[in-house]
């Protein structure tokens, strides 16, 4: 495993900018409000031919026990022990503060290697500024601007400088091996639907920050897993997905755009619905973007240890998924509690088989012999007074499985025939719950007049 260098410090002094910065590309959220970052976030960077895995945490502060703040402030504590390098960050501007001096004394306690960053410093008063930073007792402060990139390429040589010999020992010997690529797997779904939690009971730890309050999740947090039978899983927690109308924040548009982003990039999307309170039009618009990103699906019913009527609840999704979302037919349902591991068994099998639908790849010959019996089934209707004259099928592609039919005319095909067609094709090969892609192309007359 890579060496793990964590970026700490109190909120707003900087540690998303630097982190983005490091990483070599715009993956946290950056916002002029403080407390942006919530949840660890983690990405793996080349600094000086050294791979690092990069630790975005929340930003330190002293709160009640029970509060997110301090939910928060033990994410990072957590995140802390684990580093083989901190970046303690401050505000080079502000100057240090008070709780700058209260976290560089708890953090010398913790007993692992720190590098003091000023941050901000950004002209001539901020150089002068971060030289402040001394009174701290963590050594002499590097002077950086993360947004602006000056003192990065100092930062980066100084971090390979400082990794422990085993770290560099280990990190070469990765470097030579060759890894599987694993099965990206994103959580969308509303707030409150129960996402990080799901999470958190498939990694068998507290890794994300979970609570009664909805919102929690602002940024997409990416963490990997590997289940009992050595599959390989990339799995991206999402912020909540609400009614366009309702996102007005900017925070709240910046965090939706990044949970969009993730499911793009995703393989398979697992849809989490609240089973107690049923599928609302919501849910039902995010499983018709996850079809038009022509994304595999699972749809999983959180909060099942919350359902009383249990065979009813089933029979009426079911029903509702009939009749809505029928462009995903056949789309695999996981009923599960995350709170008590009721069902959880469940929902990686059945994430491995949407995968392997969404993958597959019909053989030419056993296509067009499908395509013969549908048509002479039911043959294609008139258009304009004149038989379409559909000739044979192909698969180009898969991931999702996109199919194109040739024929004089195919572009005229009506919808109705369309979905007889892609009705037909799903049941015949086995392709439940993923997206289809039939196109249709028109062939040219030879015996047209010019």
């Amino acid at each position: 495993m890579p060496p793990v260098v964590v970026i700490a410090g109190r909120a707003n002094v900087g540690k998303s900018t630097l982190f983005n910065r490091l990483a070599g590309r715009r993956t946290a959220l950056v916002a002029d409000t403080p407390g942006v970052t919530r949840d660890r976030r983690e990405a793996e960077a080349m600094l000086r031919g050294r791979t690092v895995r990069l630790v975005d945490t929340a930003g330190l502060e002293e709160a009640p026990p029970t509060s997110l703040a301090r939910r928060m402030h033990a994410a990072a504590a957590a995140a802390v022990a684990q580093a083989d390098l901190v970046l303690f960050t401050i505000d080079a501007r502000a100057g240090v503060t008070p709780a700058d001096a209260h976290f560089a004394a708890w953090l010398r306690r913790q007993g692992r290697p720190v590098l003091l960053v000023a941050n901000k410093t950004e002209g001539r008063a901020g150089a002068a500024a971060a030289l402040e930073a001394f009174s701290l007792g963590l050594g002499e402060p590097l002077a950086v601007s993360a947004e602006h990139g000056e003192g990065i390429a100092d930062l980066m040589r100084e971090i390979a400088d400082r990794l422990p010999e085993a770290a560099r020992a280990a990190n070469a010997e990765e470097d030579g091996e060759g890894a599987t690529r694993p099965l990206r797997l994103a959580i969308v779904g509303r707030p409150n639907a129960g996402k990080s939690t799901l999470v958190n009971r498939l990694l068998g730890e507290e890794r994300l920050l979970t609570g009664p309050e909805p919102g929690i999740t602002r940024d997409a947090i990416t963490v990997r897993l590997h289940d009992a039978d050595g599959t390989a899983f990339e799995l991206v927690d999402t912020a909540g997905l609400r009614r366009r109308a309702r996102v007005v924040e900017a925070l709240e548009k910046l965090s939706v755009s990044s949970a969009i982003e993730a499911l793009k990039m995703a393989e398979v999307a697992v849809l989490a619905v609240d089973a107690a309170e049923g599928l609302h039009d919501q849910d039902l618009q995010i499983a018709r973007l996850i079809e038009r990103e022509g994304r595999a699906c699972v749809l999983a019913l959180t909060k099942w240890d919350a359902v009383t009527d249990r065979p009813g609840r089933l029979r009426a999704l079911n029903d509702r998924l009939e009749i809505s979302l029928a462009q995903l037919k056949g789309l695999a349902v996981v009923p599960l509690s995350a709170l008590t591991g009721e069902g959880m068994a469940k929902l990686l099998p059945a994430v491995r088989q949407a995968h392997a639908v969404w993958n597959t790849r019909v053989p030419t010959g056993a296509l067009n012999r499908w395509f013969e019996q549908a048509l002479a089934r039911h043959p294609p209707p008139l258009v304009d007074r004149r038989r379409l004259k559909l000739r044979y099928v192909t698969q180009p592609k898969a991931r999702p499985p996109t199919f194109v039919v040739f024929g004089t005319r195919a572009e005229m095909t009506p919808e109705d025939y369309r979905r007889y067609l892609a009705n037909s094709l799903r049941e015949t090969f086995a392709l439940p719950g993923t997206p289809l892609r039939l196109q249709f192309r028109g062939t040219d007359n030879p015996f047209a007049p010019a």
